[in-house]
Parts: C-alpha cells; sequence; structure tokens
C-alpha cells in the first residue's frame, strides 16, 4: 500500500528559531570585545609610534650633536617617512625639549 503522504524533509520553524537565537547570543558575546581588542589594539599602535619617533629623535642628537626641535625636522633629515610623519600627526605627537610626547 502507498503512503498517502510523503514525509517533508527540512527543518520546522522551532529549530529554525533556536539556531537564530544561538547565532544572536554568540554576536552579543563577541561584539564587545572586538570593540575593545580594537581600542586596545590603537593605544599599542599609538605607543609604538611615540617610541619610534623617540627613537629617531635620540639618532639624530647621536648624529649631530644637537636636537631636532620638530617632525618636520626630521623628515627633511631623512630620519622619518612621509607616511611615519603623518601618523605621528595624526597621533598627535609632538616634540617637546627633544622628546616626543602625545597631546
Amino acid at each position: 500500500m502507498h503512503k498517502l503522504f510523503k514525509k517533508q524533509e527540512g527543518f520546522t520553524l522551532i529549530e529554525m528559531a533556536i539556531v537564530l537565537f544561538i547565532i544572536s547570543l554568540l554576536v552579543l558575546i563577541i561584539l564587545p570585545n572586538l570593540a575593545s581588542e580594537r581600542k586596545h589594539a590603537v593605544r599599542i599602535h599609538r605607543n609604538a609610534m611615540v617610541t619610534v619617533v623617540q627613537t629617531q629623535l635620540d639618532l639624530y642628537e647621536n648624529d649631530n650633536g644637537k636636537k631636532a626641535g620638530s617632525l618636520s625636522q626630521l623628515r627633511q633629515s631623512d630620519y622619518l617617512t612621509d607616511a611615519q610623519v603623518k601618523k605621528a600627526h595624526d597621533e598627535h605627537i609632538v616634540v617637546q625639549n627633544g622628546q616626543a610626547k602625545q597631546q
């Protein structure tokens, strides 16, 4: 005897709702962590940029016997690249009394 109804394959509405609920929970857990990690990475990059500029300031002073007064002076003397100077400006890094500082 033939079956009158063929068994349908697929997911039920309840199964789909459970999967969507689990995915939304994972997203709610992961997104705040990603935002805090991004802030942490930006802070580390900023500190690294200050270190790069300070290293180049020290090198300039060792080579020339005087302190560099600005980032543009380091650029003109080929101690920093244009990209490094631009990034230093973006990070609000300035040279004060031969020291690299972030404002």
